[in-house]
């Protein structure tokens, strides 16, 4: 009877855990499947993303070179007129309010700044450096009135042609404006070459570096020590020191 019993369990048994690894695998392939589409999900995320930014980078590079600074320049524009009107409604001077912000020592620049016929604002964009260094020019020009006005009653209407005007370049330039406009070219040139911070290289200074880090030190040493170790160089050059 025993025997007829653990006889009749064993196939019950066995059945059963097929019954659980039948079942145990349909629950990976779903848990399979779940992860390659989170893995494909992420995968277009990510591929979507990098899009954007490539799109937005050339964006970035169509934009011109100076675009940052008219962008912050834009901003802070908008920000002074949010300002002004929440000022405006509490019944305050937004100049006076703004002020009070600002410390003495820019205070007292801004007032240096304002007392200068051409003050320099510092660099935001060329044009408008090349806007500054054409008004500077403009002022400095002492025009001849009386040549002018000659001139305009030679020329007639032509002075002031339109396009269907002919014989403009019938009237030459007088010699001493070319003169004057070449001088003055000149007096530029020369300024923007005091400006400028090239070194030029001295061919017959002594070589006494191996390298340019080199070559810089020892130009600094002879700044700072050179009048104390003078007499000692030329000893040593004549052989003469102790």
């Amino acid at each position: 009877m025993a025997e007829a019993a653990s006889g009749s369990a064993g196939p019950s048994t066995s059945s059963a855990s097929f019954s659980k690894g039948s079942s145990s695998a349909p629950d990976k392939n779903t848990d399979r499947l779940a992860r390659l589409r989170n893995l494909q999900m992420r995968r277009n995320e990510a591929r979507k993303l990098n899009h954007q930014e490539v799109v937005a980078e050339d964006q970035r590079k169509k934009l011109p070179s100076n675009w940052e600074a008219k962008r912050q320049r834009i901003e802070w524009e908008e920000e002074e007129d949010t300002r002004r009107k929440d000022c405006e409604e509490r019944g305050e001077e937004f100049d006076r309010v703004k002020l009070m912000e600002i410390g003495a020592e820019q205070a007292e620049r801004w007032d240096r700044m304002k007392k200068k016929k051409n003050p320099d604002p510092g660099f935001s964009d060329y044009e408008t450096a090349t806007h500054r260094q054409y008004q500077r020019l403009t002022k400095q020009l002492k025009p001849d009135m009386a040549g002018y006005e000659k001139q305009k009653e030679q020329m007639g209407d032509v002075f002031y042609p339109t396009v269907d005007t002919l014989g403009v370049t019938d009237f030459k330039d007088d010699k001493g404006a070319i003169d004057n406009m070449v001088e003055d070219l000149e007096k530029q040139i020369e300024k923007r070459a005091k400006y400028s911070r090239r070194r030029y290289f001295d061919e017959d200074a002594d070589i006494d570096y191996i390298n340019d880090r080199n070559m810089k030190f020892n130009k600094k040493l002879e700044r700072f020590y050179g009048q104390y170790t003078t007499e000692i160089k030329q000893n040593l050059e004549r052989g003469t020191a102790i």
